[in-house]
């Protein structure tokens, strides 16, 4: 049985048929593991979710802001953006099903030494820390309040994380970090505005992962949704959103020996949903 961690797919399943044949990959037997935003900006968001969801125990799909991003929308928390490309989720017969089975992902999942989560982690958080504050959010997610808390999830404000922070406040800075991350200051204060190279950052900046004193370097980060960074394996992380979105391609990593597959991607999008 092998592991396949596998990039950002934002609605594209004829590209993921397409990388399952180049890896080799045995569903029956082997793991997928996605590193969130299952949907929005392609053409198929319904079908992903439902190809994702017949894997069962053999897929392994963490959140991330583009799966919020439809949450917040199915459930009329917030107003729908003009871009997206949800209509085939919001009109399938099945939609409820659909929604509800998102909704009941994690925003994080730990085996053995690796981490996977769609963006990143605060350099102050370990990772039985970080685990431990994705069940927070999971729980309300997951319980009866998941409306209210979808309401309150929007904005930028915490910037920072405090272990005192309480409430709304608590969750959002949670989400944020693990689904919105890219770049923060050195003392952790994140910048979410910010999306492109690393080359091309503002002064003060650096990437989540390159903060002096990280404390998740115990285990292999495997994240996504930094499309401008590409495919990146260093500092014990291994990012794996190369833009299929956007024309590039679509990544995956074998876990077992890290062997690197990819396919090109045509369809290009326009920007949507929750950044």
């Amino acid at each position: 049985m092998s592991r396949y961690v596998i990039g950002d797919l934002q609605g594209h399943l004829q590209p993921l048929h397409r990388l399952l044949d180049r890896c080799g990959a045995d569903v029956s037997v082997d793991t997928l593991w996605f590193c969130g935003d299952l949907v929005n900006r392609g053409r198929d968001n319904a079908d992903t979710l439902r190809y994702v969801r017949a894997l069962g125990t053999r897929g392994v799909a963490v959140l991330g802001n583009h799966d919020f991003y439809l949450l917040g929308v199915a459930c009329g928390a917030i107003p729908r953006g003009k871009d997206d490309t949800l209509d085939d989720v919001l009109s399938a017969p099945d939609r409820n099903e659909l929604i509800e089975w998102l909704r009941h992902r994690p925003l994080m999942h730990v085996e053995a030494d690796y981490a996977l989560v769609h963006a990143g982690l605060l350099p102050e958080w370990t990772i039985p820390k970080a685990r431990a504050l994705a069940r927070e959010v999971e729980e309300v997610l997951q319980g009866p309040r998941w409306i209210e808390f979808l309401r309150n999830l929007w904005g930028a404000q915490p910037t920072r994380w405090r272990d005192d922070l309480e409430g709304w406040d608590r969750l959002r800075v949670i989400v944020n970090a693990m689904c919105r991350l890219r770049m923060c200051s050195a003392d952790g204060e994140m910048a979410l505005k910010y999306k492109g190279p690393i080359a091309d950052a503002p002064d003060g900046l650096l990437p989540w992962f390159r903060v002096p004193g990280r404390r998740s370097t115990t285990h292999t980060i495997l994240c996504g949704h930094w499309s401008a960074l590409g495919f990146y394996a260093a500092e014990g992380v291994l990012a794996l959103d190369t833009g299929c979105v956007w024309g590039g391609c679509l990544t995956a990593v074998r876990l077992e020996d890290r062997k690197v597959f990819s396919v090109q991607c045509t369809q290009a999008a326009q920007p949507s949903g929750w950044d």
